[in-house]
């Protein structure tokens, strides 16, 4: 855990909870003054988050709601900039714009990004700005992924806050239908080659069967 996920996430409600559940002194070390920060990407993370094809996003209306939804597209949609700044196309969807909407009135937004095979989840904590596709063509450009159809129609561009590796204890391990093909490749590929020892193996016994037997004279 970091500092600054720590500032952010214990508010004096969420400390009083700690304080009568008895967990609140092993969490103080991460509000101290000499705690790491962690507000800033790392290339570790920047690494993770190039190889994801989707996130969840939360984000809060103006009456305190909140809505969380699952953003998804090609592996690597979601763009680091640099190590406060990511960002990402927003596609035209069903047109209902909750997510949009809601940043215009609280700019604050909450991803969490999955690794199943792995068991991994990086939650990010950020700030939004919304820039329509007319507004800046060239940044909308470089967020587009080659070959990708769907209209980008803003960019969603969010300053990091914190940032937060979650223990793994408790994810499950998922699979794509990508992630599956690949391992059935491989097993396709063990399953041949020893169908093709079982097929050797067998002409093998039938030449031995139906050779002449020696009558070990020489």
């Amino acid at each position: 855990m970091t500092k600054a996920f720590a500032e952010i996430a214990f508010t004096p409600a969420v400390r009083a909870m700690q304080t009568k559940q008895g967990s609140a002194q092993g969490y103080e070390k991460f509000l101290a003054a000499e705690a790491e920060r962690s507000d800033r990407l790392s290339e570790q993370e920047a690494a993770f988050i190039a190889a994801r094809d989707g996130f969840y996003q939360a984000t809060v209306s103006e009456t305190g709601w909140p809505y969380v939804q699952f953003r998804g597209g090609p592996v690597g949609f979601l763009k680091v900039l640099d190590a406060k700044t990511i960002a990402f196309a927003d596609f035209r969807g069903n047109r209902q714009y909750i997510s949009a909407g809601n940043l215009t009135t609280n700019d604050r937004i909450a991803l969490i990004l999955m690794d199943y095979p792995n068991r991994r989840r990086l939650k990010l904590w950020g700030r939004v700005r919304l820039i329509d596709a007319k507004q800046d063509p060239a940044l909308i450009g470089a967020l587009r992924e080659e070959g990708y159809r769907a209209l980008p129609e803003r960019a969603m561009v969010i300053t990091v806050e914190a940032l937060d590796w979650n223990c793994p204890q408790h994810i499950p391990q998922r699979f794509t239908i990508e992630e599956i093909g690949e391992s059935l490749e491989l097993l396709r590929a063990e399953n041949a080659q020893l169908h093709r020892e079982a097929t050797r193996l067998r002409e093998e016994v039938a030449r031995l069967r139906t050779a002449p037997a020696s009558d070990g004279v020489s």
